[in-house]
Formats: C-alpha cells, sequence, structure tokens
C-alpha cells in the first residue's frame, strides 16, 4: 500500500493531486478518487454501526426500522430503504455507511477540523472508485454501466429493493464487495461537502480490513501534525470551513470558534 507523508503545503498538494490525465475523462485532469480524511492517522474505517458494540450486526435493522418509525420530519411516504439509510447517516445514526467526498480539499478540512488533534498525525484516505468498480459483481457492474461507478438511491431502487437482497448478491458472488452510493441532495450540507458514501455488502466487513486484500486500489496520505495549522490557515484563505461545509448558524459558530482558537505551543 502506498503510503505518503508530505512535509510542506507543496508536498501535499502533489500528493493530493497526483494522478494521470485522462483516466475518468479523455483529456481532462480529472481525479479517480474518494477521499476521507480523518484527524488520527491510526483511525480505522469502522463504521458506526460498528462502534455501538454488541450484536450490531443484527441490531441494524431495528435500529433502521426505529428510525423510519419516529421520523416524523421525514417525509412518510417515503418507501426506498436506500433513501432512509442516506438520510439516517446523513443525520448520524449508526449505518454501516461511510462517509467520503470528491473534494480533497474537503477531505482535508476533516483530517485539520479538531484542534484539539493538531498534535496528532492525520489522514487521508484515496481510494480509487473505477478499480472499486471493477470488483462489483457482474450484476451490479452492469447495472451501474461503464460510463460511472457510483450507485444513485433511484439506481438502486429500481433493482436492489433492501440490505436483505444487497445480502443475496454476496452470497452468490462468494466474497464481499464494497459499493459507493451518492445521496440524494437533502440539504445544503450534502451538495456543498461534494458528499458520497461507502456501503459494505454485509453489516461485519470492515472497509480496511476489505482493502488490505485489494491495496492497488487506495493509498493513504499522513497529515503531519506540524503542518496542520499552515493548513487549516489556508484552507480558511480558500473558505473551506465548517461556515461553507455546514451551512446554518451550528457551522457558522464552530468556523468562528475554531479560527479564533489560540495555537497551542
Amino acid at each position: 500500500m502506498n503510503c505518503q507523508t508530505p512535509q510542506t503545503w507543496a508536498e501535499l498538494q502533489d500528493a493530493l493531486f497526483n494522478y494521470p490525465w485522462g483516466l475518468t475523462a479523455p483529456g481532462r485532469h480529472r481525479s479517480p478518487y474518494a477521499y476521507r480524511g480523518m484527524t488520527e492517522d491510526y483511525a480505522d474505517l469502522t463504521t458506526s454501526l460498528m462502534r455501538i458494540g454488541g450484536p450490531y450486526a443484527q441490531l441494524e435493522a431495528a435500529i433502521l426500522r426505529n428510525f423510519r418509525k419516529y421520523a416524523e420530519e421525514a417525509d412518510m411516504f417515503m418507501e426506498s430503504e436506500w433513501l432512509w439509510l442516506a438520510m439516517a447517516q446523513h443525520h448520524g445514526l449508526p449505518t454501516r455507511l461511510l462517509d467520503w467526498t470528491y473534494s480533497p480539499y474537503v477531505a482535508l478540512h476533516f483530517a485539520t477540523d479538531n484542534t484539539e488533534h493538531s498534535r496528532k498525525d492525520g489522514v487521508i484516505w484515496c481510494l480509487d472508485y473505477q478499480k472499486v468498480r471493477e470488483l462489483l459483481p457482474r450484476k451490479l457492474r452492469h447495472l451501474v454501466g461503464i460510463e460511472s461507478f457510483k450507485f444513485t438511491v433511484n439506481l438502486l431502487e429500481a433493482s436492489i429493493k433492501n440490505l436483505q437482497e444487497l445480502a443475496q448478491i454476496e452470497k452468490e458472488h462468494g466474497e464481499p464487495f464494497v459499493m459507493f452510493l451518492e445521496p440524494p441532495s437533502l440539504d445544503k450540507r450534502i451538495v456543498n461537502q461534494y458528499a458520497l458514501f461507502s456501503m459494505m455488502s454485509n453489516a461485519e466487513e470492515r472497509l480496511d480490513t476489505w482493502l488490505e486484500q485489494h491495496p492497488d486500489i487506495y493509498h493513504k496520505i499522513i497529515i503531519p501534525a506540524h503542518l496542520k495549522w499552515e493548513i487549516r490557515d489556508n484552507l480558511d484563505q480558500a473558505n473551506i470551513n465548517e461556515r461553507m461545509l455546514f451551512p446554518g448558524l451550528d457551522g457558522l459558530s464552530a468556523w468562528l470558534k475554531r479560527y479564533y482558537s489560540a495555537k497551542d505551543v
């Protein structure tokens, strides 16, 4: 697995944007990666569902069912389990989904936003979604088509109704797999964060464990602690901050709190 540790802002730019021309569009310099930023480099890719502990895989259906039952503000006529799953993840419910972004700078924000971790190295996971697509079961590769890599709620709903059917596809395939789900534009937060979700074919499979079996489809960029404050100042200057990524008073307050906090020494 390729792991880079840039020591300067310029080296970091080279690491973030180091991919050949024409990978995703002829003649264009567009990234083939999905990015996930984390404030600590030893953090793993366990899901929020895993982190509740206990028999979490057996509890998944009950958690989602009760979310649907009590979600008074949601559209109660919404039937798609995939839409409910995306909405649940977006609002902090423990699910098997993990948050990713198309933007390396958004990922860099999440690797540096917590100033309490400024003395710790951060990390950005870079996952090649084109190569992920090639590892899907044939049925799903055909479904998503040759020009895309991610599934939308509507695309999934047309052929796979729920998580139980997804489990059956895994059983037929003979091994776990990962897929990307592009959430609908539920609010400005999803839009501004350029967000997408990864989803394993079963709730017990850890993405980082799965990636160890496919080392050619991802790499990590370690963010040294000594760079974090410089990165934060540069991101603020570029308008990549809580005020933009979390529109509303909560995001504004979080940005102002961090922006005016004293640098630790």
